[in-house]
């Protein structure tokens, strides 16, 4: 909102621009997941070479995208749209794992230790 305000108002020399702005603004608190970080996440879960669907790998990059939006909520409190966003993928999370714990406990502990979900 704060944005729009802005370029209503005349464009003065010590108010920066609205592309300046708007990488500002974006670059503060990522609330997901760069593509460099998520070839390391699939490469260090991943249960085979070329792996990008398992339950493990899923897992790692909903925990990566929580924990960003979690950070993001500590400076973004009244950001309800996102907030039912991190509900959807907890949810997610859950699911997965209580698949993995179903069909093998032992991938199931190594998975949440290795994530430090469950202290």
């Amino acid at each position: 909102m704060a944005v729009f305000r802005l370029l209503s108002r005349p464009m003065l020399d010590d108010i920066p621009a609205y592309g300046d702005l708007f990488f500002l603004l974006q670059k503060g608190y990522p609330m997901s997941i760069t593509a460099e970080r998520k070839a390391a996440l699939i490469k260090e879960y991943a249960t085979v070479e070329g792996d990008t669907g398992s339950p493990e790998v899923q897992v790692a990059i909903l925990t990566e995208r929580i924990n960003n939006l979690t950070e993001h909520f500590k400076g973004h409190k009244k950001d309800n749209h996102s907030r039912r966003g991190l509900l959807t993928m907890v949810s997610t999370r859950r699911s997965l794992l209580d698949y993995v714990k179903k069909k093998n406990v032992d991938r199931y502990t190594k998975l949440i230790t290795s994530l430090g979900i469950r202290r």
